[in-house]
């Protein structure tokens, strides 16, 4: 009898998809802050993401040990940090944008240690392209949302990090989806002390539940099945591309249209984190970075 063969998209399109869905996500994200605010989006997305993971991987919270929960809470803290920073960001400056200034992090956290003369020029252009989205006028993009990136940046670094301890004691499903339920624990406060968690319908809840799955299940799914098959370096130079797709996204779904120099610096913080990635020691690159 013939047997049935579960369905797998080739590494890259898997990654492309990936990169699709999340920025997709984030569209979708910024379209609800007029109802929920960032942090009561924010509460949604995380909080439906815990939902879904745990019923999909069923882990064992009773069976971890001291030195698994050690490891795993503050990972938890990271994601949930990364992504309500992210948030915040996104409610005061064009999602292209948000995402390039956050991508600093990672980019820092691979030159980091580097003693490689090259290194030097992505530091450059990634601080040429900071330099261009700043608001040296006074004017353009909100300062307090570039501060928001930079700082969802820095949680991203630390984040990538922690989930490099978590995924030496855990299984990597087992770490992502305990610590997704670590972040909904320490962001759902600030959802319910906004007040706009009270104005939640079920139309809002459905969205919030499509939210989690562009922005968490199904990237996860894609990007563990991608790198099966795929070199570490390869999947980190085609995350590169998060910025370009963010911006694209923002375009065609949020009519957010960016300047010529903004643009430039999408490319130049792109080109930097991609030029790292080939000459810096490979990091590990976790899921749910937005």
């Amino acid at each position: 009898m013939p047997t049935s063969r579960r369905f797998t998209l080739p590494p890259l399109p898997a990654v492309l998809l990936s990169i699709v869905s999340v920025q997709g996500g984030a569209a979708i994200a910024k379209g609800l802050f007029p109802v929920l605010g960032a942090a009561g989006t924010a509460s949604v997305r995380i909080g439906f993401s815990a939902l879904l993971l745990l019923l999909v991987v069923r882990p064992r919270l009773g069976q971890l040990q001291r030195p698994q929960w050690r490891a795993v809470v503050p990972y938890g803290l990271a994601l949930g940090s990364m992504n309500f920073l992210f948030y915040c960001a996104l409610a005061r400056i064009p999602l292209g944008l948000a995402v390039t200034l956050e991508f600093v992090g990672p980019l820092v956290l691979a030159l980091t240690g580097s003693r490689r003369w090259s290194d030097v020029i992505w530091v450059v252009l990634a601080g040429a392209g900071i330099a261009l989205i700043a608001p040296w006028s006074g004017h353009g993009i909100d300062m307090l949302g570039l501060v928001f990136a930079l700082a969802a940046g820095a949680a991203w670094a630390i984040y990538i990090v922690l989930s490099q301890r978590a995924a030496a004691l855990l299984p990597g499903p087992v770490a992502v989806t305990v610590g997704m339920v670590v972040a909904a624990l320490l962001i759902l406060p600030f959802g319910i002390g906004s007040g706009q968690l009270a104005t939640v319908t079920p139309h809002w809840l459905l969205l919030g539940s499509l939210l989690a799955v562009f922005s968490s299940v199904l990237p996860f799914t894609l990007e563990m099945q991608a790198l099966k098959s795929m070199p570490t370096r390869t999947f980190s130079i085609l995350m590169s591309l998060e910025p370009v797709a963010a911006a694209f996204s923002g375009w065609l779904l949020l009519n957010e249209h960016l300047t010529r120099n903004q643009w430039l610096a999408v490319g130049l913080i792109v080109v930097a984190s991609a030029g790292a990635t080939l000459t810096s020691t490979p990091t590990h690159t976790a899921v749910a970075n937005e």
